[in-house]
């Protein structure tokens, strides 16, 4: 019988029952908080301000594209800021070195790839757990970064560079180019995890990752190519960092993979793996930094964003089991009725068309 999931009109189908379940929440969310924060915080809908919420959830939204990818096949990597940081600092020893913007570009990337492809061995190759794995290379890639800079800082990169990061797009000043470019890179996920063999295979790995062996996927070597891919992705992210704000420092984005598995949790992407969207996990990028910029603007101290950031996450794992056990009580028969005690003393009816 053939599998009418891996069709177009099947992809769509089940993408559609997704957003319907997990995803609508955080969308309707995102509506209210955007509508609410336009009319009750100053400046907020103001074209400056679009631009700088855009450009501050850029680097999250970046690094939440691939994560989204190693959460559903049940995995998870929380060394990306710490891959980030590394990376900046890569970039601030190379461009004190003299070594043109241009070149420090390409060898970042390629320090996070290894950095990344160092997290699939450990992970497929040694049979490690993700989480212990990516604990220990957080801590290991941020001492890196401070091995490189120490309590220095690196600026004076070409204006050129750090102002290319910031335009916004002709005729739409509330745009940047950066995330113009991030948002089409979000739609090529996109694209990977709904509408391809590959993404398929996620989710079959997500859901059970010995039967997926046994249809045929390559577990080990796919999640070994993801965990590089966000380790690339990362660096990228650190570089997009460095040029935005200038500067290189050890501790930039520190405790930033918080946000980042925050807004793919609270996406509609499940901990425990086999569910989400591309779609969902933007929402909750924009969710959160939305939620953020309009606290800021309120005066808001940094200590309360990182309380609500840390109350997000917790709802974010907790709501979902809620409402799975909540689905499950509403399906679940009822109470069969008691016997009567008076039912015994009655007699039988004989059956239809037998004396009695």
């Amino acid at each position: 019988m053939p599998d009418h999931t891996r069709t177009p009109a099947g992809t769509v189908s089940r993408l559609r029952s997704a957003l319907s379940l997990r995803e609508a929440p955080v969308l309707g969310a995102l509506l209210v908080t955007l509508v609410c924060a336009a009319m009750f915080v100053d400046n907020f809908a103001t074209e400056r301000n679009t631009g700088f919420l855009l450009l501050s959830v850029a680097a999250i939204a970046l690094m939440a594209l691939p994560m989204t990818l190693i959460v559903i096949t049940g995995e998870i990597d929380l060394s990306v800021a710490s891959t980030l940081a590394l990376s900046s600092a890569t970039m601030g020893v190379l461009w004190e070195a003299g070594v043109p913007i241009e070149t420090a570009l390409w060898i970042c990337l390629a320090v996070g790839l290894a950095v990344g492809a160092l997290n699939g061995v450990l992970v497929t190759l040694c049979g490690l757990p993700s989480l212990a794995v990516t604990i220990g290379t957080m801590a290991l890639y941020r001492g890196l970064a401070y091995v490189l800079l120490g309590d220095r800082a690196v600026a004076s990169y070409p204006q050129t560079w750090v102002s290319g990061v910031r335009d916004t797009v002709p005729g739409v000043p509330g745009l940047p180019w950066t995330v113009l470019a991030i948002a089409l890179l979000a739609v090529l996920f996109a694209v990977l995890l709904h509408a391809s063999v590959l993404g398929r295979s996620l989710y079959d790995i997500g859901n059970n990752a010995e039967a997926a062996r046994f249809a045929g996927v390559r577990v080990r070597w796919t999640k070994f190519w993801l965990f590089a891919a966000s380790g690339l992705v990362s660096a990228g992210a650190g570089v997009l960092w460095t040029l935005q704000y200038g500067t290189s420092r050890a501790d930039t984005a520190f405790g930033l993979e918080l946000q980042v598995v925050a807004a793919v949790l609270l996406g509609g992407v499940s901990i425990f793996g086999g569910v989400g969207t591309v779609v969902g996990v933007m929402a909750g990028v924009l969710l959160l930094g939305s939620l953020r910029n309009a606290l800021q603007l309120l005066g808001i101290s940094s200590d309360v964003l990182q309380v609500v950031t840390g109350l997000i996450l917790i709802a974010s794992v907790v709501a979902p089991s809620a409402a799975a056990r909540l689905r499950a009580r509403r399906k679940a028969p009822g109470p069969r009725p008691a016997p009567d005690p008076d039912d015994r003393n009655r007699p039988v009816a004989a059956p239809s068309g037998e004396e009695s």
